[in-house]
């Protein structure tokens, strides 16, 4: 089982919840509708990876504000990269199927470490510069739902477990990428960085 950081200790989720279509400017980036309740998919363990490779040509790089559950509740957070085959994902849609053949493969969310936050979820921003360029950020006032609503919405059906990952969704400026790209992700609580991952693209395993 694949395992993720949390205040220094090695973490095994059982899962990862995704929220989809969550930033206003990334759904219309992608020329998608905004959903009219929330959006939800999962990712299993086996696509965690604390690396980031190469995947397809189409594979775009999605960068999100993340959270750790301890008892049913928010404890941590940390970045995620949610990696995403493009054009089967729109493939998928076009006939109305299930996305995890675009979203679920083996490696396809890369984690930071996770950090301890019992602090305001208003305070929250991501970055992400790739080869020093910004090329996407986001914000706790982008998000069309906030942190406590999906948790509670999530609680509505499906337990979540010590470990398990929320994925709030991506901002605008999402793209593809390739070997040797150098990644730079920060969360930020104001102007205090809680947390800053780097990673340089390697050759896909």
């Amino acid at each position: 089982m694949k395992k993720i950081i949390f205040n220094s200790k090695e973490i095994i989720p059982s899962k990862i919840v995704c929220i989809g279509r969550n930033y206003v400017e990334h759904i219309q980036e992608l020329n998608n509708e905004i959903p009219s309740s929330m959006v939800i998919f999962n990712k299993p363990n086996s696509s965690i990876s604390n690396e980031l490779y190469w995947i397809s040509d189409d594979c775009h790089y999605e960068a999100e504000i993340c959270f750790i559950i301890e008892k049913r509740e928010i404890a941590g957070v940390g970045i995620g990269l949610d990696l995403t085959k493009r054009e089967m994902q729109a493939r998928l849609k076009s006939k109305g199927l299930p996305w995890e053949r675009a979203k679920a493969f083996d490696n396809s969310a890369v984690f930071s470490e996770f950090v301890k936050f019992d602090g305001d979820f208003k305070t929250l921003r991501l970055e992400l510069f790739i080869n020093d360029k910004l090329v996407q950020k986001g914000s706790y006032d982008l998000m069309i739902y906030k942190p406590a609503q999906i948790l509670k919405e999530i609680k509505t059906f499906m337990s979540l477990e010590d470990g398990d990952i929320i994925m709030t969704g991506t901002p605008k400026g999402v793209g593809t990428y390739n070997v040797g790209d150098r990644f730079i992700g920060r969360i930020y609580s104001n102007k205090e960085i809680l947390i800053e991952a780097k990673w340089e693209v390697l050759c896909c395993i």
